[in-house]
């Protein structure tokens, strides 16, 4: 069972060159727990969270697409983390929920015209015969414009979103659990975005075109 979580997949292409020498510049450490975190920060800081580049082609959903393009939203980004701890040795597999998120930006709200994101998602990383979810989705200059706790991996356990902002506002609520995958489910996720947001796909090269750091920064003005 542990080979199916460091072998590459169609998504997670833990075999491709840059992820491969990514994973060779950022492992560090002396145990696989050391190596799993410092993994964990370079990919949440390394790349920036953006839903407004949404791309559900194979090609636009492989690891290796967040590091030839430089950001990445929730899935990508996970799917990125999964691919550089299999390339270094070490077992993860892909975990999704549907949260709703009290934070975002109009644009984003008026696009999926809900709060409800599904298919949110995050890497489960083993560490010591036990698995550890860890979300590298937010990284930390977003963290900082949006007013949000980043969140921290040590290892030792679970890394998923806050619920409540620095403020004490509400941010993120779990609704509901999907379970763990050894490899992006893209069709089941295509057929669920199809359904549920479908002006998210539709208008994806209009929402290309937008600056979402922009579009936070503008919203979390002072009154």
């Amino acid at each position: 069972m542990t080979n199916t979580y460091l072998s590459p997949t169609a998504l997670i292409d833990s075999d491709h060159a840059e992820v491969l020498a990514f994973a060779r510049e950022h492992c560090r450490g002396n145990d696989v727990r050391e190596r799993a975190v410092s993994l964990y920060y370079a990919v949440r800081d390394g790349f920036r969270y953006d839903p407004y580049r949404i791309d559900l082609s194979e090609t636009g959903m492989k690891a290796s697409s967040v590091i030839a393009t430089g950001s990445g939203w929730c899935v990508p980004k996970a799917t990125l983390l999964a691919a550089v701890c299999r390339a270094a040795g070490i077992p993860a597999r892909l975990g999704y929920a549907d949260v709703r998120n009290h934070l975002s930006t109009e644009r984003m709200r008026q696009t999926i015209g809900s709060d409800l994101y599904r298919w949110h998602g995050y890497t489960e990383i083993l560490i010591d015969d036990a698995w550890y979810k860890a979300t590298p989705a937010f990284n930390l200059a977003l963290c900082e414009r949006f007013g949000l706790l980043p969140l921290e991996f040590d290892g030792r356990s679970d890394s998923i979103y806050h619920a409540f902002d620095r403020s004490g506002n509400k941010h993120m609520e779990y609704v509901h659990q999907r379970g763990h995958f050894p490899d992006v489910p893209l069709s089941q996720m295509a057929a669920d975005f199809h359904t549920h947001y479908p002006l998210w796909l539709e208008q994806a090269e209009q929402l290309r075109a937008a600056d979402f750091l922009a579009d936070v920064e503008r919203e979390n003005q002072p009154a």
